[in-house]
């Protein structure tokens, strides 16, 4: 299988596909809006509102207790989880089963991975880093690092980088694959990530239970295989 990882482009999202961050997340979530009196927002109820940035993260926790959040507040309460988030960012956070070796293996074969996230470039490569993961990639590209942010195309385009021979987005929610399909790449799904919509009903090329079956299934897609 070689030959179809050779100068190959992978991106891959980060948050709920290629690491499980949601545990700091609710930590920095919860200590930046305590001193406003909202009620600490269980785990299970955050892995359904990340995803879209530290803004929407804020704003949906709000809405989902019936708070409405004056805009005036927004950008001190979104400074506030970021410097509280950015103390602990690995504290809690994990890869995946299977991520670190899928790496290397695709690596090996040689193929180009890069990491396109939502999440900002400086905490994307902070935590890559603190998960001794960041050297697998050529490149990591956060919304600052590209011209617009998923799911518009141009930022998987920013990540993929110059004349790839092959190209494909790993992903877990519906910005991974509404990017690729307007770049009309492949597109896979994990169903271990964050995502509102079940992973089955996102309209990905293949959806996966085990990061360890993507080999497999990226070279059943650029074969053209269903």
């Amino acid at each position: 299988m070689s030959e179809y990882f050779r100068n190959a482009a992978i991106a891959f999202d980060l948050d709920g596909t290629l690491a499980d961050t949601a545990p700091d997340l609710i930590r920095a979530l919860n200590v930046a809006t305590a001193s406003d009196g909202l009620a600490p927002v269980p785990l299970a109820d955050l892995r359904m509102l990340v995803g879209r940035g530290a803004r929407v993260l804020i704003e949906r926790a709000y809405a989902r207790q019936g708070r409405v959040l004056e805009a005036a507040r927004t950008d001190d309460l979104v400074a506030r989880f970021i410097e509280a988030y950015r103390g602990g960012i690995a504290d809690n956070s994990r890869l995946f089963p299977g991520v670190l070796e899928t790496l290397d293996e695709l690596r090996a074969g040689g193929a180009r991975l890069s990491v396109c996230t939502n999440k900002p470039s400086e905490l994307a490569d902070l935590l890559l880093t603190e998960l001794r993961v960041i050297d697998r990639f050529e490149r990591v590209v956060g919304p600052e690092r590209a011209p617009a942010k998923k799911p518009d195309p141009a930022h998987l385009l920013a990540a993929w980088g110059e004349a790839p021979a092959r190209m494909a987005m790993v992903g877990d929610s519906a910005p991974d694959v509404l990017a690729a399909k307007a770049a009309a790449a492949p597109v896979v799904v994990l169903t271990h990530g964050y995502s509102e919509t079940p992973a089955g009903a996102l309209g990905a090329d293949r959806v996966l239970d085990d990061f360890r079956e993507l080999p497999g299934a990226l070279v059943a897609l650029w074969r053209g295989g269903a």
